[in-house]
This record gives structure tokens, sequence and C-alpha cells, in this order.
């Protein structure tokens, strides 16, 4: 017998999301060990070749925006934006986008539009996690490389969590060092 005490008991929703950009055609093996647990995988444009998408996609649920690399194919299949609202969380995700306060103007228009809890983007290969100070609670997500091509020094990736409209447990995985190539 299960005794009511006047109160219900609400089941936390949250998702698990493994966000990563600038593949550039490449995906180390070990994307899928750290992304294992994740509900979603998230790629901020620049994959590089319709094999490492379909392989992402085989493994996880997966969203994804083509960057300013990738060709015909991955443009016809992913958009140039996302914009959902997941778990409370509203997102918009691009490739190109800058940084706060200093977004480019394309940017900057679509974040007035949108008022997205949760920006990112990818495309400069350099990791940056950093609030807007102009719009309070809100946060931008460039994730860095996770490729071989670029001028990154090390191949990142990041984990979070979505959970009562708020971003948590948010995580950098460093994969190791760009080969030279």
């Amino acid at each position: 017998m299960v005794a009511n005490f006047g109160f219900s008991i609400e089941k936390l929703q949250y998702m698990k999301i493994g966000l990563l950009s600038d593949t550039h055609s490449y995906l180390d093996d070990k994307v899928f060990k750290y992304f294992e647990h994740v509900d979603e995988i998230w790629h901020a444009g620049d994959i590089g070749s319709l094999e490492v998408a379909v392989e992402l996609e085989a493994f996880k649920p997966f969203r994804a925006v083509y960057g300013n690399i990738d060709g015909g194919e991955l443009k016809n299949r992913y958009p140039e934006d996302q914009s959902f609202i997941l778990e409370g969380v509203s997102v918009w995700m691009t490739h190109i986008g800058g940084y706060p306060p200093r977004y480019n103007p394309r940017t900057l228009n679509r974040i007035k539009k949108l008022n997205p809890k949760l920006f990112i983007c990818g495309h400069s290969h350099i990791l940056k996690i950093m609030p807007d100070p102009n719009r309070p609670g809100s946060l931008c997500i460039n994730p860095g490389a996770a490729g071989r091509y670029g001028f990154h020094h090390e191949k990142t990736i990041v984990r979070f969590e979505l959970k009562n409209a708020r971003i948590e447990n948010l995580e950098v995985v460093k994969l190791g060092k760009r080969a030279k190539i």
C-alpha cells in the first residue's frame, strides 16, 4: 500500500547533450566513447563529409547545421540554423556567430529576434563558453574543433545536460593534440 501525503513526485526530465564542431571530414574514435551516454549529438557545422554525419546519425539522435566548408550534400541535409526548445531551454545553433557582446550583424539580429537561452556556434576553432553580459541567464558555447584541420592545437568537444530549463553539468573534453597534417 502506498501512502499519499498530499504531494506529487515529479520525474526529473533531462537530456544529455554531446556537442562538437569543425570535424572537417575527420571523426576521432574517442567521440564515441565520450558520447556513449548522451541522448543527442549536436554538430555546429563544418562537418566536412556526409560520411561523418551518417556515422554520428547511426550512433545517436543527431542535430546539425552546415558550415562554410560544407558542400551541397550537407547543405541539402542540414539547415544553416537550428532553433528549438528542449527541456525548457531555448536553443539557437549556427556555424558562424561570433561571441558576446561582439556578434556578427546576422547573429546579433537573430539573437534579438529569438533571444535563446543557449547560443551555439563553431567556425573559430576556439573553445569558448561564456555568458552574454547583455542577456542575463544566457550562455554562448563554441565547442572548439574536433577535427584535424585548422590552427587549433587541442581537439575538444563539450558535454552538458538540459534539465528543468537549465544548462547543467557542463564539461569540456580534450581529445588530444591535433595531428600535424
